[in-house]
């Protein structure tokens, strides 16, 4: 065995790659690198897509929500009518202020609370709820990338003709059907 050839074996020989084990101790393998980022997003993905994974509500819970959603239109609306009522009959309106003027502080802070609490409540719900909805979304991100790849590979007929082969051979019929290009007419 030659000097060079041993040079190579000690260098390559055994399945090993010298070179390549040295420069990976001060810069990291790209392909590996990638591919382990690959894995921890699909983790995450994964984990937050469980975590928010929706669950089907019974009749109490969609009789709830629907009894949720009054308290801001009536309030809105029953300002709306104190108005309306106001110009209607000043007199009955004069009436039920005053009784309004007669209810102690505390009361006033007391319903300030609780509003207070129930719109709060309402706002983490629902920010919970948009929570969910963009895990969700997140879920379907490789099936969106799949088929962005494709349409970027293939182009819009490639992906027509696998998700609908009857609408791909109408297309390629309405392509030889076509009219002559404005080039072509002179």
């Amino acid at each position: 065995m030659g000097l060079i050839a041993r040079i190579f074996t000690m260098i390559f020989g055994d399945g090993r790659n010298a070179v390549r084990e040295t420069v990976e101790v001060f810069r990291e393998n790209a392909e590996a690198g990638a591919a382990r980022a690959k894995e921890v997003q699909l983790a995450a993905l994964a984990a937050q897509g469980a975590e928010f994974r929706a669950t089907r509500r019974g009749a109490f819970d969609r009789i709830m929500d629907g009894l949720n959603r009054l308290p801001r239109p009536v309030m809105a609306l029953g300002c709306i009518g104190l108005v309306i009522v106001a110009m209607i009959d000043p007199v009955w309106f004069s009436a039920r202020m005053a009784g309004l003027a007669l209810v102690p502080e505390p009361l006033w802070w007391l319903l300030g609370v609780i509003v207070s609490f129930y719109f709060g409540a309402r706002h983490q719900a629902k920010g919970q709820e948009f929570q969910r909805s963009i895990a969700e979304t997140l879920t379907r991100v490789p099936q969106v990338k799949g088929a962005i790849d494709t349409l970027r590979q293939g182009g819009e007929d490639s992906v027509v003709d696998v998700q609908n082969p009857a609408l791909g051979a109408w297309r390629a019929e309405a392509r030889k059907a076509a009219l002559p290009d404005a080039g072509d007419l002179r």
